[in-house]
């Protein structure tokens, strides 16, 4: 029952039990470093005010699964709106007094409605900020990276040759062109492989490897982790997370931005107009709850 559970939780896997998380913001910061970790937040009876901070503050990599309170509270107390958009949850529930896991993990697998803008969002959340036009050069390199396989022809589709696309994003600090489309490659892969149980091959194959054994070694050099464990793990956040770290210790990352890659917190994500949306769909959703 949630009324019995503290505010904050973790799901890890095997993703069957909720772990409570009552040491503060160093076990959050601690716990969070597992692979596909998951923060629950409990926001009813507005027990949300006193975690807000932390929960925005988590580990990079750590998805966030906001619980809202009842529709009532939802709809009196604007501040449940606004906890919600400062902390950038991966996925929003209803309220529901008992709680099942599995529901929890089914929204942790579930793929990302817009891959490309979700990623340029997390980017800001860790402290990655780069300008407007760079921003949304890597929105349309993830975004593209679902049906192209070559810099060339991901230059070709942006109207840029491709020593003007590489200069735009190594001017800032941040990673190869190359490098990005096989990270958006990647992490479409890993949400297949937690959505069917398709072989490694078969998903390879049909994301335009050679093999499954080519999606496995490009998934261990870009994440550091097998097919295997992208399966296993859910989510997409820790990935990313993993390949920013990686980027950062091969000296992909500027020293400002791999100190915002390494710190042990996370920036706070200021609200904007694009992320009405989800709170918008919030409100909805609590209006018939």
């Amino acid at each position: 029952m949630i009324g019995k559970m503290p505010p904050l939780n973790l799901l890890t896997h095997p993703y069957t039990s909720l772990q409570p998380l009552t040491g503060g913001p160093g076990e959050v910061r601690e716990r969070g470093r597992a692979p596909g970790a998951a923060l629950v937040w409990l926001m009813a009876e507005g027990r949300h005010a006193a975690c807000v901070d932390m929960v925005t503050d988590r580990p990079g990599g750590m998805s966030l699964l906001v619980v809202l309170p009842p529709g009532s509270e939802v709809a009196s107390d604007s501040e449940v709106m606004a906890s919600v958009e400062r902390s950038r949850p991966y996925g929003i529930l209803p309220f529901h007094p008992g709680l099942d896991p599995a529901d929890l993990a089914q929204v942790l697998r579930r793929p990302p409605v817009d891959l490309g803008s979700e990623v340029t969002d997390y980017l800001r959340w860790r402290g990655l900020c780069v300008d407007r036009d760079t921003a949304h050069v890597i929105r349309r390199i993830i975004d593209l990276s679902s049906e192209l396989r070559s810099i060339s022809a991901v230059s070709r589709s942006l109207y840029l040759s491709r020593r003007a696309l590489g200069r735009r994003l190594m001017s800032r600090g941040l990673p190869v062109p190359s490098h990005w489309l096989q990270a958006g490659r990647l992490l479409r892969a890993a949400s297949r492989l937690q959505n069917c149980e398709a072989s490694v091959s078969s998903i390879g194959v049909d994301l335009g490897y050679p093999d499954g054994f080519s999606l496995s070694n490009q998934m261990e050099r870009l994440f550091g982790c097998r097919p295997s464990e992208a399966r296993e793990h859910l989510g997409w956040e820790w990935l990313l997370e993993a390949w920013l770290k990686r980027e950062a210790e091969q000296g992909g990352l500027t020293p400002t931005l791999t100190r915002s890659v390494t710190s042990t917190e996370s920036p706070v994500l200021p609200a904007r107009p694009g992320r009405s949306r989800g709170v918008k769909e919030m409100r909805r959703r609590a209006s018939h709850h």
